[in-house]
Order: structure tokens, then sequence, then C-alpha cells
């Protein structure tokens, strides 16, 4: 035990050689998984009867539906459900459509290719978008060589979350590489960064924290580029799909609030945040948003106070993308891979500026631990991931070796 704790205080059991085989040896077993499921799938199904990519098909099914004109039914849970079994079959299980209307711009064009092709479009381009702007992200970090290393590109694959958002065919990818674009662009491109930032209005939940972030750092231009983009995909939205879409958006957001998160249809282990953490655990409704609430102000106080002063771009980026995860009461294991460019970015500051206690054990762990949080929640009630993300963010952020920019 004596050993144990230094270890893990200092970080000294993170080897070079550790970095390079574990990481190479998740891969593997990664393209294992994939390849059996390719292999034992049947049709648009896998070997259990559901959809490859499973969250996908209701992207696809949403896709579907607005080629043929009928875009606003995708809110509506029950015609999206018959939707989805008229495509995968009378015994396909309930994949709901959350997204605002924006998300149909990314849906529709899937749709006019035929599932399988359509699915492995979607996780190879974003998987593509991902390590492009995590290597972006790199560059205008405290150690751009890395960017040229080949270390960072098994470390960006093998990480768990990769895992977790390709057999759910999420849109984890597009998420990471919209937010980690839009911070590398922030400074030689702002108007770039805006525009990749205002397309995280498919996600809403994940762009709440950036208006307070460009606002405190004073880059309007990016902030003004981002509010437009805003306004030009509601408005191409609206011409395409009609406006019912955004009726039956806001009818379907209420059935979303109060039966995924509030009651938990999904599964409150599957959610990664601090209301869902209160609910999974038996609190009232009132006492987890009052709980995601404090969570949420915290965060913007961390987020304004990191992105006001003269700190890093590593710790600045860093706080944006732990904060956001913690923000929010709806994130999704998957959602997991926003911890991919906050873990570069640490990484990069530690290994210039020297790591803070602990700090290199919280990364190794949120970087593996998303493969196993919802078992963990399961089992023993408690979500993991939050208490790490905070526990990180705390470190960097608040920390009295909190790094300023030279």
């Amino acid at each position: 035990m004596t050993a144990i704790v230094p270890a893990l205080r200092d970080g000294r059991f993170l080897t070079g050689r550790m970095l390079r085989v574990y990481p190479m040896m998740l891969m593997a077993a990664f393209a294992a998984a994939i390849v059996f499921l390719a292999v034992t799938a049947h049709g648009p199904n896998d070997y259990a009867g559901r959809p490859l990519g499973t969250d996908f098909s209701n992207i696809y099914a949403a896709g579907v539906a607005a080629l043929r004109g009928h875009a606003a039914t995708i809110f509506d849970i029950k015609q999206q459900w018959r939707a989805e079994q008229a495509l995968f079959g009378p015994a396909t299980p309930l994949y709901g459509w959350h997204y605002p209307p924006f998300f149909l711009l990314v849906a529709a064009p899937l749709a006019l290719l035929p599932y399988r092709a359509a699915l492995i479009v979607w996780q190879f381009s974003t998987l593509i978008l991902y390590l492009w702007a995590l290597k972006a992200l790199i560059k205008k970090s405290a150690m751009p060589e890395w960017a040229d290393d080949r270390l960072w590109l098994p470390l960006a694959l093998g990480f768990t979350a990769v895992f977790v958002n390709l057999t759910h065919g999420h849109n984890g990818f597009l998420t990471v590489a919209l937010f980690a674009g839009g911070l590398a662009n922030l400074n030689a491109r702002p108007l770039l960064a805006g525009l990749l930032f205002g397309l995280l209005a498919y996600k809403p939940q994940f762009g709440v924290m950036i208006p307070l972030a460009l606002a405190a750092g004073g880059y309007w231009r990016s902030f003004t580029a981002a509010a437009a983009t805003l306004v030009v995909l509601a408005l191409a939205v609206t011409l395409l799909f009609g406006t019912d879409v955004w009726t039956a958006f806001l009818a379907g957001a209420s059935f979303t609030r109060a039966a995924i998160l509030e009651h938990g249809a999904t599964g409150f282990e599957k959610i990664q945040t601090v209301f869902a953490q209160v609910r999974l655990l038996g609190g009232s409704i009132a006492l987890a948003y009052a709980l995601q609430g404090a969570a949420f102000m915290f965060c913007a106080l961390i987020v304004v106070w990191a992105w006001r002063r003269r700190l890093s771009f590593g710790v600045r980026g860093a706080v944006l993308c732990l904060a956001t995860l913690l923000a929010t009461p709806y994130a999704l294991d998957y959602d997991l891979m926003l911890l991919a460019p906050a873990l570069a970015l640490v990484a990069a500051e530690g290994k210039t500026r020297g790591f803070h206690p602990y700090e290199l054990s919280l990364l190794t762990f949120l970087w593996l631990v998303p493969f196993a949080v919802r078992n963990l929640a399961a089992a023993s009630h408690v979500l993991v991931a939050p208490f790490a993300i905070l526990a990180l963010l705390i470190i960097i952020g608040c920390g009295t070796k909190a790094r300023l920019a030279p």
C-alpha cells in the first residue's frame, strides 16, 4: 500500500511502453468485436436482432421520414417506433429521436443510402473528422510536436469511448470534431471556429458553455459567427422540412424531458451526470434539478474565470470540455468522447509545465473508464464519470498551480 499511493500521486506507473502497448491491445479487441458484429449480422440487424449500430437506426429512420415529407412525425415517439419497426423488423426495440430539427440536415442525406452503407459512411467519416480535429487541437497545445508523433494516434483510437461510440453508431465523433475543431481554429480562424461551434446546435446541451467562454475571452467574431450559423441552420431546416417540425420538436421535447431524463426510460446507469446520479440513488426530481443546477453554476463560473484570465490555451480548452460534460443533465456514456480533447490538452500542459498530484492517475482513469461506466453504475448505483470529471476540473482549474500563459 505504501508503494501504491506515491505511484498514484505522481503517475510513475504510466511508462512509455504502457502508452504504446495498451492502446494497441484495446484497438485489436475493438476491431475483433466489430468484425464479430459484422460477420454475425443478418441484413441490417445484428446477432441479437437489434439494428447494427443500434442508435444509428433512429437517425436513419428519421432521415427516411424526412425524405418522404413526414419530418414532423419523428418527434412522435409512437410514429418513430413504427417507422423503425418497418425498417428493421417488428421486434426492433425503441430508439427515440431526441434531437432538434437541425440534425435532419445530416440524417436525410444518409437515408439516401442503404442502411449498412449509411452506417459505414457515418462511422468512418465522423471518425476521420474526430482524428483531424484532435490532431489540429494538439498542434495548438503546449506540445505541438505530438501531432507529428505516432503516439497520439493509438491513444486517440484506443480511447475506450471510441468503442462505445462505434458499437452504438452514435454521434460522439461528430461532437468532438466540431468542439475540438472550434477550439483549434479560435485564434487563427475565428469565423471558422464560430461556424463549427454553431453547428453544435444539433446537440444543444454541449453548446451551452461555449457562449460564456467566447464572451469571457473576448472572441466576439467567433461568437457572432456561431450565432449567424444558428440562424442559417434554422432557416435551412424550415425551408426544407416546413414549420411543423418546430412545433413537433417542442412537443417531443416535453416527452424527452419527462420520460427520458426525469424518469430514466433510457436507464439512469447510462446517463453520466449529476442529475442521473441523484435519481439513480432514489432522490427526487426536484433534488436532482437543484444539484444539477448547482453543478451548472459551478461550471459556468469556472469557465468564465478560466477564459477571462491569462490561462494557457490548454487549460482554457480543457476546462471548457470538462465543464460542458459536467454542466448538462443529459450526457450518456458515448458522449464521454468529449473527454478526448480535454485529456489531450491536460496531458500536453502537464508534459510541458509539470503535472499536479494525482493528475496523471485521473487522466488514465478517464481514458479507461467510458467502456465500463454503464456496468459499474448498474452494479453499484454510483456514476464514476461525473466525480472523476469534477476532480480533474478542480485540479486543473482551481488548483494553486493554475498555469498562466507565457
